[in-house]
């Protein structure tokens, strides 16, 4: 349950990256509030898988799957460019995440 918790942390932090973009600098509504509610969202969330798993392997994993969501966002809907290399790094990003995870998280 606790992991089910990081991965919608993650794509909350995804959703909050996209309404930062979105907000130009806070200087549009909605777009800001929608930043605001992700963010407590997904802090939230993963304050709460905290309490049960090792802070390493939930931090990174939150993480890889907000940057990794984000840029894969970016190139989908937002015009950010396509490269090999950007989809390579993409790659390993997430295969690091996993790395980690099988590297041995006791719970």
């Amino acid at each position: 349950m606790a992991w089910l918790l990081v991965i919608v942390a993650g794509l909350l932090e995804t959703g909050f990256a996209v309404c930062l973009k979105l907000s130009h600098g806070f200087t549009r509504l909605w777009p800001t509030v929608a930043f605001c509610v992700f963010a407590l969202g997904s802090f939230g969330l993963l304050t709460l898988a905290l309490r049960r798993l090792d802070v390493g392997p939930a931090y990174a994993v939150w993480t890889g799957i907000g940057a990794a969501g984000t840029a894969i966002y970016g190139m989908v809907f937002l015009g950010d460019l396509v490269s090999t290399l950007k989809i390579v790094s993409i790659s390993l990003v997430i295969i690091g995440v996993v790395g980690l995870q099988l590297s041995g998280s006791a719970h």
